[in-house]
C-alpha cells in the first residue's frame, strides 16, 4: 500500500468484446483528499470506478481496501465495505420520502420485524445534520419536491449513512447552477475534512483547480498522466487529448461574415418572458447569459414552440411564422438541441441510426417538410455521422451505449439533415470531454459560416463569452444588456445581477 491510501487499484485490465476498456491501470486515493479523475468520454474513467465498486470484475489486477486485498462481486459488497458511487443519473425514487430513499432495502425494524419508521426518521436527521443547515429539507420530504442539488445531497446522505469512506462523484455538477455548485463544493470540502476519500470525475477545469489535491488522466484505457498536485490546465488538456489542441475556441466572426437577420422577434411575451425584441443573424453566434431563472431557457422553448409566445410577432427570413408547436418551429427551419439530451433528445434504447433519422422521418411527408429541405436517407445520415467522427462499434448499437459527446454529435447530425436556418444550443457541452467540446465549438462556427443563425445558452459563462460573437444578458424574463465579443465575466455578471436586483446601471 502507498502511505495512507484508503484504496489502491493495481494493474487493472478490463476487456469487453472487441475492446480493451482498461489496460493495466493503477489508481489510488488517500484519506482526506479529493483525487480528480479526468479524461475524454470513453477513456475508461467510469469503467474503472465500476470495477472498484463491483459492477464489473477485472480480468487482471488487484484492489486493496485499507491494506486488505478485496474482490467485489456485486455493488452491495462494496457498499458494505464503505465504497459508494454517486452517478450522474440519480438512483432515487421520486414518490418516496428522503428517509425511505436513504434506507431503501435496509429499513430498520423492531424486534418483531416491523418497520421502525421513527428510528429511520431519527437516523436520517442524524445524517442530514452532517450538512449543517444547508439541506433545508427533512426526513419526510418527498424526493419529487427537491431540486437537483438537494437530490444530490440525498445521494451523499445515503453514502454517509453507510459510513462510506470512499465516495466517487461522477460529473456531480452537470445539472447544477452556480449557486448549487458552490453548495456542492462546500460539501466536498466538508467530506475531505472528515477524512473521507473523494474521487471526483469531471470535465470542468475550474472545478479541478478549486477542489483537487491530485489529478490522474485516463486516455484510451491507460493512465496518460498522474499529477501529485494540480498542474496548469494546458498540461491536463494535453494529457487528455494526446496533443496540443491549439485554438480551443474558434475565431469570432468578422463583420463581413455576419449577414442579414434570419429570425426576428418583436414584443414577444408569455408567462415567463416580457417584451422580447431579438434578431439572430446569419453567420453569427449569439450567446445568452444570466443568473438561474433569468429566462434564457424559456426563450429557447418559446422559439422552438414548446412554450409559445402569447404576444408579439416572429418572422424567419422576413416571413411571419406561427411558433405554436415544435413541429411548426421545425417546419420554419428552427432546430433546438436540448440541455438534457438523455431525457429530452434521445430514444436511449433505439439505435444510433434510428435516433439520427428521427427528424428526417418526421418530415418525410413533403406536405410537412420545410421548404427546400433535403430529407436525409440512411446513407446520408451515416455520412453525417462519419463527418462528425461519431465513435460507435456500428450505427445499429443502442445510443445509450455511447459516451455523452458522441450522443451530442448524433443530435447535431440529426438536425443538420434538415438544413435548419436557426440552431439553438442549450448547454451544448454539458458532460462532454475537452476534445469533443472543441469539435462541437468548431461545428457551431462552421454552421454559422454556412449561413445559419446560431443561438447558444450555457451555464458556463466563460464558454458563452468565448464562443459567441455577441452576448445578450437576460434577467427576469427580459433582455437587459448586449455585449460584443471580448466582454469580461465581471461586466456581464454585473449587468445580469444589477438588473435582477433592480439597480440602476452605473
Amino acid at each position: 500500500m502507498t502511505g495512507d491510501a484508503i484504496f489502491e487499484m493495481k494493474g487493472i485490465t478490463k476487456v469487453f468484446p472487441g475492446i480493451k476498456a482498461l489496460d493495466s491501470v493503477s489508481f489510488s486515493a488517500r484519506a482526506g483528499e479529493v483525487h480528480a479523475l479526468v479524461g475524454e468520454n470513453g477513456a475508461g474513467k467510469s469503467t474503472l470506478m465500476k470495477v472498484l465498486s463491483g459492477v464489473y470484475q477485472a480480468e487482471e489486477g488487484e484492489i486493496f481496501l485499507r491494506g486488505r486485498k478485496v474482490r467485489f462481486q456485486h455493488p452491495l459488497e462494496s457498499l458494505t465495505q464503505g465504497v459508494s458511487v454517486i452517478y450522474q443519473e440519480f438512483s432515487l425514487l421520486p414518490d418516496r420520502t428522503v428517509a425511505e430513499n436513504i434506507f431503501l432495502g435496509r429499513e430498520p425494524t423492531n424486534r418483531f420485524g416491523i418497520l421502525d419508521a421513527a428510528r429511520m426518521r431519527r437516523e436520517t436527521r442524524n445524517v442530514l445534520a452532517l450538512f449543517g443547515d444547508r439541506h433545508r429539507f427533512g426526513p419526510d420530504t418527498l424526493v419529487s419536491d427537491l431540486d437537483v442539488a438537494q437530490q444530490q445531497m440525498v445521494e451523499i446522505a445515503k453514502a454517509l449513512s453507510l459510513n462510506a469512506q470512499v465516495i466517487v462523484m461522477d460529473e456531480p455538477t452537470a445539472a447544477l447552477n452556480d449557486a448549487e455548485c458552490d453548495l456542492l463544493f462546500q460539501l466536498v470540502e466538508d467530506l475531505r475534512g472528515q477524512g473521507r476519500s473523494i474521487v471526483y470525475i469531471t470535465h470542468r477545469m475550474r472545478e479541478i483547480r478549486r477542489l483537487a489535491d491530485r489529478v490522474t488522466v485516463i486516455k484510451d484505457g491507460k493512465v496518460a498522466a498522474a499529477f501529485d498536485d494540480v498542474p496548469e490546465t494546458g498540461q491536463i488538456v494535453e494529457a487528455m487529448v494526446g496533443r496540443d489542441i491549439g485554438h480551443f475556441y474558434p475565431d469570432p466572426a468578422t463583420s463581413d461574415e455576419v449577414g442579414a437577420p434570419v429570425l426576428t422577434v418583436h414584443g414577444g411575451g408569455n408567462a415567463r418572458l416580457f417584451d422580447i425584441d431579438l434578431e439572430l443573424c446569419a453567420g453569427q453566434i449569439t450567446g445568452f447569459a444570466g443568473v438561474q431563472g433569468a429566462g434564457r431557457t424559456a426563450l429557447a422553448l418559446a422559439l422552438f414552440g414548446a412554450e409559445p409566445f402569447e404576444t408579439g410577432t416572429v418572422s424567419v427570413e422576413g416571413q411571419p411564422v406561427s411558433l405554436t408547436s415544435s413541429r411548426k418551429a421545425a417546419k420554419a427551419g428552427i432546430a433546438m438541441l436540448p440541455g438534457d439530451r438523455k431525457a429530452e433528445g434521445l430514444m436511449l434504447m433505439q439505435s444510433v441510426r434510428d435516433n439520427g433519422m428521427i427528424s428526417a422521418r418526421a418530415f418525410s411527408n413533403p406536405l410537412g417538410a420545410p421548404n427546400n429541405t433535403p430529407i436525409a436517407t440512411l446513407d446520408q445520415m451515416d455520412k453525417l455521422f462519419d463527418a462528425f467522427d461519431l465513435r460507435a462499434a456500428n450505427y445499429e448499437v443502442e445510443i445509450q451505449s455511447l459516451s455523452g459527446g458522441n450522443q451530442q454529435k448524433a443530435i447535431v447530425a440529426r438536425w443538420l439533415s434538415l438544413a435548419p436556418k436557426v440552431l439553438i444550443f442549450v448547454e451544448p457541452t454539458r458532460g462532454i470531454d475537452v476534445n469533443t467540446k472543441a469539435v462541437i465549438y468548431a461545428q457551431m462556427r462552421s454552421l454559422a459560416q454556412d449561413g445559419a443563425a446560431v443561438m447558444a445558452i450555457s451555464s458556463d459563462l466563460p464558454e458563452v463569452l468565448c464562443i459567441s460573437d455577441r452576448v445578450l444578458v437576460m434577467s427576469d424574463g427580459k433582455i437587459v444588456a448586449e455585449f460584443g465579443y471580448g466582454a469580461s465575466e465581471t461586466e456581464v455578471m454585473h449587468a445580469a445581477t444589477e438588473a435582477h436586483l433592480g439597480l440602476e446601471t452605473l
